[in-house]
């Protein structure tokens, strides 16, 4: 073995305010340091988490310039096309019969793509009783 994977690094222009975005969107919290560290300065990574430990820590890191081109990598998440919209979401192109996914941008433009929850293969999503 001559690798192994560790987190995710998610580059912003506003990292603190897009590491708020990704929480909430998410349902991740900010990493806190253990036993009263002091926290990082204002500048350095935000390490964020899911606080249930079933998805991996995802750091976003300050960088000076803007995204220019697609993403050679991206996230894929199961939820609701129409509450990351309204997170701040915009949608970069629908699902199609041959595509079941939506392709989504953060507010600093870095595309994911998102698919409906099957509660059957999602581990904690439930559909709503009627």
């Amino acid at each position: 073995m001559s690798a192994r994977f560790k987190d995710l690094v998610l580059d912003a222009g506003d990292h603190q305010a897009l590491a708020d975005w990704w929480c909430t969107a998410l349902g991740y919290s900010r990493r806190v340091p253990p036993g009263g560290e002091e926290p990082p300065p204002h500048e350095w990574p935000v390490p964020i988490h899911d606080p249930r430990g079933e998805g991996p820590l995802i750091w976003v890191s300050p960088v000076p310039e803007p995204k220019s081109v697609k993403n050679r990598m991206r996230l894929d998440v199961w939820g609701d096309t129409r509450e990351l919209l309204g997170l701040g979401a915009t949608l970069v192109r629908r699902r199609t019969g041959e595509r079941n996914w939506d392709v989504l941008a953060d507010p600093e433009g870095n595309e994911f793509c998102v698919f409906s929850p099957d509660p059957r293969t999602v581990p904690g999503v439930r559909l709503a009783r009627r």
